[in-house]
């Protein structure tokens, strides 16, 4: 008996290319896109391995965990890294960015991430960008989280490593990933030598196996599933068109925290500024003598589809995470996350106001703001 995910063709060189091709069309980029065969922390580890070594000096931004990740990867490669740490509930500034240079004029690389889903902040790129590309750094970026929540544009931006994954707001596999690469990136990645070679990490392998061959045979047997799910979600992007997408996970974001402040209880959004409020996540704070990790816990005992998590590590405490990307872009995610956390703050003895929350998270998705 035939099975539609046990028995089927090859994944042919040229479905390949196309699906690249159709990443590219996506991030508006006339760079090199390379498809990794693995979660995004593949390509967003083997960019900084390959890029950066001995006589790298880096300026890593951190705004969540993630931040703290990339700088420890630097460190390992032998680079020079300089962090610049901001509060988690705020973004960084190009004028913060400025100032860095200015203090440390060797930098050559500058590591960021887009939206922080783990924190619910999302950074200025573009105005970053035009910082970077006049100090002339190579620039990495990790917008996993926000592409198809929000315009990615290595292009316009100036990014040289733009690493993207399908599993947030893109609604698709965790297994599959995307990079895409400037000239000047490859050109600091042949010229590393400890760049990795022959190695599951390894960029450059790609580009001499793959790309600098016309992209006629592939380096080895790709993860087909992951590659036909990632293809379905680019299509689909596609057939509602990307501005269409990027709205729904605006609008939710804007409904989650007028919710959240409607509702009442002492929750409040993590993120203090609208403008630095990522629209893939809302991070909301829990009241004092409230632990975040309990409340999301109870409310996912009554319903284990709610997109909720407690904040990671040190933020379990006090964070909730609501996840509204992909498919939990939908004003019923909003609504059933509000009333679980609504529910288990009024079994603590907060006052809540239910009907006020559902209230304003229809009336944010009715006008969009």
């Amino acid at each position: 008996m035939t099975h539609p995910f046990l028995d089927l063709p090859p994944l042919s060189p040229a479905h390949f290319a196309a699906i690249e091709d159709r990443v590219a069309r996506l991030m508006d980029t006339r760079q090199d896109v390379v498809i990794m065969q693995g979660e995004a922390l593949l390509p967003l580890e083997g960019a900084i391995r390959a890029a950066a070594g001995p006589g790298t000096t880096a300026l890593n931004v951190i705004t969540g965990p993630y931040g703290q990740t990339f700088g420890n990867w630097l460190r390992d490669c032998g680079a020079t890294v300089i962090d610049l740490a901001v509060p988690f509930h705020t973004a960084v500034t190009a004028e913060e960015i400025r100032s860095a240079f200015a203090a440390h004029p060797e930098i050559d690389f500058v590591s960021l991430v887009h939206a922080e889903a783990a924190t619910g902040n999302t950074n200025p790129v573009a105005e970053i960008g035009e910082a970077v590309r006049e100090q002339g750094a190579l620039f990495y970026l990790d917008a996993v989280a926000s592409v198809g929540a929000e315009p990615v544009l290595p292009d316009s931006w100036g990014v040289d490593l733009c690493v993207i994954g399908a599993q947030k707001a893109m609604g698709g596999p965790a297994g599959v990933s995307a990079v895409s690469v400037s000239e000047r990136a490859w050109a600091r990645m042949a010229a590393n030598p400890r760049a990795p070679r022959r190695s599951y990490l390894s960029l450059l392998d790609w580009k001499e196996r793959w790309i600098d061959g016309g992209r006629r045979v592939l380096p080895h047997a790709p993860a087909q599933l992951e590659m036909l799910a990632l293809e379905a979600c680019v299509e689909r992007i596609e057939a509602d068109g990307p501005e269409t997408v990027m709205a729904r996970h605006r609008t939710a974001a804007l409904a989650t925290r007028a919710g959240a402040v409607a509702l009442g209880g002492g929750l409040e959004p993590y993120v203090y500024e609208e403008a630095d409020a990522a629209p893939v996540a809302t991070t909301l704070r829990v009241p004092p003598g409230v632990v975040a990790s309990d409340l999301v816990a109870g409310a996912l005992a009554g319903d284990g589809t709610l997109p909720l998590a407690a904040g990671g590590g040190a933020l379990a405490g006090e964070m909730i995470r609501v996840n509204h990307y992909g498919t939990d872009a939908t004003v019923g995610a909003v609504q059933s996350s509000l009333a679980a956390i609504g529910a288990g703050l009024a079994k603590q003895g907060l006052p809540v106001d239910l009907e006020r929350a559902r209230q304003s998270v229809e009336s944010v998705w009715v006008t969009g703001s």
